[in-house]
Order: structure tokens, then sequence, then C-alpha cells
């Protein structure tokens, strides 16, 4: 009985050998490389930086799974374990001087856009100053421009101005010369020229041949100034009928008027009046006096074109 016991240990133990015998061998060396192979797998910067050192270090342990699966000597494993773990120690070196590489290079990136903004701010805010500073000196120079136009208009305008105080002048002293010759008088009412009883027919509304030269010069008078006009105010003596002295009063005025239409006075410059023996500028006790009553007076408007009324 106890032969047999020993004989079933003695079998037991040859087929566990046996079974150890056929198992793939491992090192502990092996065990802590596919470890750090495993770990350099997972590494991003490894698989971003350092993709053909890890394919290198993949092949070898693959070299080195494949020694130990064919039960190859534990020396041999073990230099194909070490091969990989120095070749994963690369790939992870690489991976790291690589990184840092690019870090630095993207630090540095970084710091050239910031100087480049930098400086593209320095310049916009240069060319902005630039700007401002050619539109001031525009507007100075508009300023300038407007202002000389101004001194010029000025002087254009005081120039007109000059002429036409000279032109006035010379006008009014012509005015005052041809006035002269008509014995014009000064009143309250304005410039005063009196056609006497002496320049129409006895007792009739006709001129005279002196009556039409008187006439003639009042006419140029007129024409040299447009903007005056006059107002022809006939007057007779108290003989005679008050509706005698009305007419002959209106008919001597309407014969004057109608005198400078002919010689081309525009009718807009002409107004009449009869007013008889309304407005004697003398007794009318004597023949003398008599005469002076019977006139015709032509008041000469201001250079507005008013007439004092009476």
């Amino acid at each position: 009985m106890k032969k047999n016991h020993i004989s079933i240990l003695l079998a037991g133990t040859v087929l566990l050998l046996g079974a150890c015998a056929s198992g793939p061998k491992t090192t502990t060396l092996l065990e802590q490389v596919r470890m750090d192979h495993a770990q350099a797998q997972g590494n991003p910067k490894v698989a971003t930086y350092a993709a053909l050192e890890m394919q290198s270090a993949t092949e070898a342990l693959a070299k080195a799974n494949a020694a130990a699966k064919e039960r190859e000597s534990l020396e041999t494993v073990d230099k194909l374990a070490y091969l990989t773990k120095q070749k994963i120690a690369l790939a992870n070196e690489v991976a790291s001087r690589k990184s840092s590489e690019a870090e630095i290079a993207g630090s540095a990136a970084v710091r050239d856009q910031v100087r480049l903004d930098q400086r593209t701010q320095e310049a916009n805010q240069a060319r902005m100053k630039a700007e401002e500073a050619e539109r001031a000196a525009q507007a100075a120079r508009d300023a300038a421009a407007a202002a000389t136009q101004q001194k010029n208009q000025a002087q254009a305008n005081e120039s007109e101005a000059q002429r036409l105080a000279a032109e006035a002048l010379a006008r009014n002293q012509q005015l005052e010369a041809q006035l002269a010759e008509l014995s014009a008088k000064k009143t309250e009412r304005g410039l005063i020229i009196t056609l006497g009883d002496v320049l129409f027919s006895v007792d009739q509304a006709r001129l005279n041949a002196d009556g039409v030269r008187m006439v003639q010069r009042l006419a140029t008078v007129l024409q040299q100034n447009p903007k005056r006009s006059v107002l022809i105010e006939g007057h007779t003596d108290s003989t005679g009928s008050t509706q005698h002295n009305q007419e002959l009063s209106e008919r001597r005025s309407m014969a004057v008027r109608d005198a400078l239409l002919e010689l081309g006075v525009p009718r807009g410059q002409i107004a009449v009046r009869g007013y008889g023996e309304a407005y004697p500028v003398a007794a009318n006790d004597t023949a003398m006096n008599r005469q002076m009553n019977r006139r015709v007076e032509i008041v000469l408007s201001d250079e507005r074109g008013v007439i004092t009324p009476r």
C-alpha cells in the first residue's frame, strides 16, 4: 500500500515538472519592461513627439516576449528586455526633449506675437496721431484760406463801397449843378423847382419855348437819377372863379407831366396835383404878387423816392 502511494507522488511530480517545462519563461526585468512599455504607450507626449522611437521599442519588446515564449535562456531574455528598456527610455527622453522644445517655441511664438501686437498697436497709435496732426494742419490751412478769402472779400467790399461812394458823390455833385441851373430851393418838403407864370402862355396851360427848355433839363435830371421822382403841383392866383383856377392849375401841372413823358421819363416817376388858388406864396393884392402865385412847383423826392406831403 505504501509503495503505491510513493508511485503516485512521483508521477505527479513528473507531470508538474513537465507542465513547468512547457510554459513560457519570464524574468523580473522583462515584467518591469512590459510595465514601462505600457506606461510609455499611454503618454501622449511620446505618441506625439517620439512615435518612431516608440515603434522601435515595441518591436524590441516583441522580440523579448518571443524569446521568453520560445523558452530561450534567461540571459537571452534579459538581454532583449534590457535592449527594450533602453529604447523605451530613449522614446521617453526624445518625447520630453521635443515637448520642451515645442513649449519653448510656443512661448517664443507667444512672445513674438505679443511684441508684434505691441508694435502693431504702437504703429496704429502713431498713424492715428499722424492723421490727427494732418487734420489739425488741414484745419489750420482751411482757416488761413478762409481768413485770406474774408480779407480779400473785405478789401473788395471796401473798394466797391469806395467806388459806389465816389459814384454817389459824383452824381450828387452833378445833380447839385443841374438843380442850380433849375434854381431849385431847399425847403422842408425837399428840393423844389418853380416854373413861373412867364414860362406859360398867358392864361394857358401850354409851355412856351423857355418853359420847354426848363422841362428838358428836368427830364435829364430824372433820367440820370431813376430812383428819384417828382410831384408836379399847379397853382394860380385868386383872379377868376375857383373852378377856373382849379382847372387851370391841373392843366398846367399835366402839361409839364406830358412834356416829361414825351422826353422819355417813365410815368412811374411822375405825380401831378392841382391846387388852384389854395396855396398862395404872396398876397393877391398886386400884379407882381399875383404873378408869383401863378406857378407850377416841382417837388423832387429824396434818393428813396419819398416826397414829404403837404
